[in-house]
């Protein structure tokens, strides 16, 4: 059952004052390896100020992709934050990444979750396809042109497991033919290449995957579904009937068991925890000036919100605690040698889903009490 759209309104999706003040504390310790990162997240809280929160509410309510805020990202560089310095990119880690996506998710969660799901695909090419010359070449290209990427991993009759494909990637000399029937595909229409998830081969099994970068011009999509995202209406999120081909090199090498485990995960469930709590810290920052306000009509006294405003402040700082903690760990722990084999670990992907259901939970708990 699709949920009303005035039921479906979120707190960051409401119009807010032109200026905004981040809620991201500490942000001095992620530059000592990155000097620029202090340009580019006061770029990002302009964009926010000034693009982003003033569209958030259209955005949503007219399910529209957020294009000028993406153009403004694209003009400031932010597209290319993941790719490596050797290729013209920041080369920033998971904590720098997770902080710019949890700052402009304060203005519009759309935009952020957009920004989110791109840099996870630059991610599993950088630390996947970095053997590959094309992708080398690829990578300096969005570097110039700033490309906006989109993934499509669900499939019909797959139920929602995306470790399992239907669809097969054939080859034939040197190309590639792949077509797909996703359950969904965030702002597929309006991105410059799409990774989509299949099956080795025809004759592999469905769980022996692959990733293959589809771009522009490759592919045709055809709408099969509508789908009301409940707040996050600017992803653009429907189903898709993708048909492609291209030439073979665009297939990345190895599995995509390795690229899940390794780079899907984490990136996901990292980035969208810290979107997740730049959402509920917006609607926090609401609560607060609510709080102030009554006060200031009665000197002297304390609000009765007040408590609760303390409570829930105590809640988002564990929530911003929690996903900072694992973003940290897990750019240490990729900068030991064996690194990325550790992330295969049954206890790796238990944080990965513990912090997963913390955030999801704690994030519309915050603004509720």
């Amino acid at each position: 059952m699709q949920p009303k759209r005035d039921a479906a309104r979120s707190s960051h999706a409401q119009m807010r004052p032109a200026s905004q003040p981040s809620q991201l504390s500490g942000i001095s310790t992620m530059t000592s390896d990155f000097p620029e990162f202090a340009a580019h997240l006061a770029a990002l809280k302009a964009i926010a100020a000034d693009i982003a929160a003033p569209g958030a509410a259209d955005v949503d309510a007219n399910s529209r992709f957020p294009r000028e805020t993406v153009q403004a990202l694209q003009k400031a560089k932010l597209l290319s934050a993941p790719v490596p310095r050797e290729l013209g990119g920041a080369g920033y880690g998971m904590r720098q990444l997770a902080a710019l996506c949890s700052t402009l998710a304060q203005a519009c969660g759309s935009s952020a979750m957009v920004l989110a799901m791109h840099y996870i695909q630059v991610a599993c090419i950088v630390r996947h396809a970095l053997q590959s010359a094309f992708f080398r070449r690829y990578l300096q290209d969005l570097v110039r042109d700033q490309y906006v990427l989109a993934s499509m991993t669900s499939e019909n009759g797959t139920f929602g497991e995306t470790r399992t494909s239907i669809c097969a990637v054939e080859r034939e000399d040197g190309h590639f033919k792949l077509d797909k029937d996703a359950t969904t595909g965030s702002y597929c229409e309006h991105a410059d290449g799409i990774l989509v998830t299949c099956r080795r081969a025809p004759d592999a099994p469905g769980s022996d995957q692959v990733l293959v970068l589809v771009r522009k011009g490759d592919y045709k999509l055809t709408q099969t579904t509508s789908w009301d995202t409940l707040g996050m209406r600017g992803t653009c999120s429907p189903g898709f009937k993708l048909e492609s081909a291209g030439p073979e090199e665009q297939i990345i090498p190895g599995s995509f068991a390795d690229s899940s485990a390794q780079t899907m995960v984490p990136y996901s469930h990292i980035l969208w925890s810290s979107l997740w709590w730049g959402i509920a810290a917006d609607a926090v920052a609401r609560a607060a000036e609510f709080v102030r306000a009554s006060a200031r009509k009665n000197p002297g006294t304390v609000p009765p919100t007040a408590t609760r405003l303390a409570e829930v402040s105590t809640q988002l700082q564990a929530m911003r605690h929690n996903w900072l903690a694992l973003a940290g760990e897990f750019d240490e722990l990729n900068a030991r040698p064996g690194g990325m084999q550790e992330l295969l670990s049954i206890g790796w992907a238990l944080k990965m889903n513990n912090l997963k259901i913390n955030a999801s939970e704690s994030a519309p708990q915050s603004p509720r009490r």
